[in-house]
């Protein structure tokens, strides 16, 4: 069992220690290292500590002005609230309360849960699955509250939403951060609700962020999203600078816009306007509008690749690939290893990719679900293949998917129209071909290492 005393004394040391240097992050930031030394018993994040001891020895690191702008650009109270719940409760607490709870059950147990509280959305983007959906399905604020309790319960603090367009139900968000101070809450949000009142809920909050949909330049975001949506993200990033909130992007590279994104002016763009983070992610033909076309090539992927692992060297921005970073977290992350995902209606699903379920919330318990065939699938199958830059069952191994799927008995979810997973796996089955000569080549020294 989790030693609830002993938790509670050292997170008091942390915060302690963290208040002690609000004013001289440079002197401080040192001390408090030390202190996570001594909280992280199992070394679950001792290379991490060690890169931050990197950082923190070379004031020309690009990561070091990184650090000291996380004080600089952010409201100290966000700051604060970000240190409590999202590093001490989910990432430290959590963590610690999880690795026990999966010994006792044998199942996997998520660190986030990704939510999509609607189905609604203001805009149509070409190739968006949620863009077909019916309209006006939503899962109640009572059934959200209810939800990030049970999966406190189960050792999870942080909670995504994506959608539909998940500000609008901002209310009801906002509602949630309030009611659960001790979790994060971050948006996937295309930015265009955004307006000086509800900067200032999150501001009152506190513990929330979000990362706004870009596609690369004006012409390239509007091309997907709609004349004049660039404007309107660019201009939720200025509201959120300006109010020193925390907030970061979200990019979908595909065929068409991969050289925009990932491009240095880009980069250097989303720095200036204030992005503290950026996600990226590629196109999946899902559904049964989806445009294979806009797929990126082997090339382009491995393009991008190269690039976010430069932009790590040389950008104070935190960069996050979906696909190409499986080496660092030991393959697919879904399946509720580190994530899952739920729909509107109730479906837990492995992945916001992958549009199947044995299990709904309505009638089945997290733990419950947790425990069913498909998450025991993941769990039981997971990497998915010992070359991590090829970690995912319907990208990269689509075989993986389609006999986890028939296995587990699971069905379609899909809210448009339900799609048989042979269909689905069959489109990406040249992508992965594709893909697999690349990824041998970049793969091939870490196999000898």
């Amino acid at each position: 069992m989790v030693n609830k005393a002993k938790q509670k004394a050292s997170q008091h040391l942390a915060v302690m220690a963290y208040k002690s240097i609000q004013e001289h992050p440079e002197e401080g930031l040192p001390k408090l290292l030390k202190l996570i030394d001594v909280l992280d018993t199992k070394d679950s994040y001792k290379a991490g500590r060690d890169f931050v001891r990197q950082i923190l020895a070379d004031p020309s690191n690009p990561w070091y002005h990184y650090m000291l702008s996380i004080w600089e650009d952010l409201d100290s109270e966000v700051r604060y609230a970000f240190f409590q719940s999202f590093f001490l409760n989910s990432v430290l607490k959590g963590k610690e309360e999880q690795r026990i709870l999966r010994e006792e059950h044998q199942c996997n147990l998520p660190w986030a849960i990704l939510v999509d509280p609607t189905t609604s959305c203001n805009l149509s983007c070409t190739g968006c699955w949620a863009a077909e959906y019916e309209k006006g399905i939503y899962l109640s604020y009572e059934t959200l509250d209810a939800l990030v309790k049970e999966g406190k319960s189960l050792g999870t603090y942080m909670y995504l939403f994506s959608g539909g367009e998940p500000l609008m139900r901002k209310r009801d968000i906002i509602a949630l951060c309030e009611a659960h101070p001790d979790c994060y809450f971050l948006a996937f949000t295309n930015g265009t609700l955004i307006d000086e009142a509800f900067a200032s809920e999150m501001l009152r909050v506190k513990n929330f962020a979000v990362a706004i949909s870009i596609e690369g330049d004006e012409a390239a975001t509007d091309a997907r999203r709609g004349a004049g949506t660039y404007a309107k993200a660019i201009n939720a990033m200025a509201i959120l600078k300006r109010n020193k909130l925390l907030y970061g992007i979200s990019c979908c590279y595909t065929s068409q816009n991969v050289e925009t994104i990932g491009s240095e002016a880009f980069i250097d763009s989303m720095v200036d306007m204030g992005a503290k983070f950026a996600w990226f992610f590629t196109y999946i033909p899902i559904g049964k509008d989806a445009v294979p076309s806009l797929m990126v090539s082997a090339e382009q992927r491995a393009f991008m690749y190269r690039q976010v692992r430069a932009f790590r060297k040389t950008k104070p921005i935190f960069t996050m690939d979906f696909w190409n970073d499986g080496e660092f977290v030991n393959g697919c992350i879904a399946g509720g290893r580190c994530y899952l995902h739920i729909n509107a209606q109730g479906d837990i699903e492995p992945c916001a990719f992958v549009h199947y379920s044995d299990s709904n919330i309505y009638t089945s318990s997290l733990l419950e679900a947790y425990k069913r065939p498909l998450f025991q699938q993941y769990k039981e199958q997971q990497p998915f293949n010992q070359n991590l830059l090829r970690p995912c069952p319907l990208l990269d191994n689509p075989e993986r998917l389609r006999q986890m799927v028939h296995a587990s008995g699971a069905i379609s979810t899909d809210l448009a129209s339900p799609e048989p997973v042979d269909e689905l796996t069959g489109r990406c089955e040249q992508a992965s071909k594709n893909w697999a000569v690349l990824a041998e080549q970049l793969w091939e020294p870490h196999a000898k290492s």
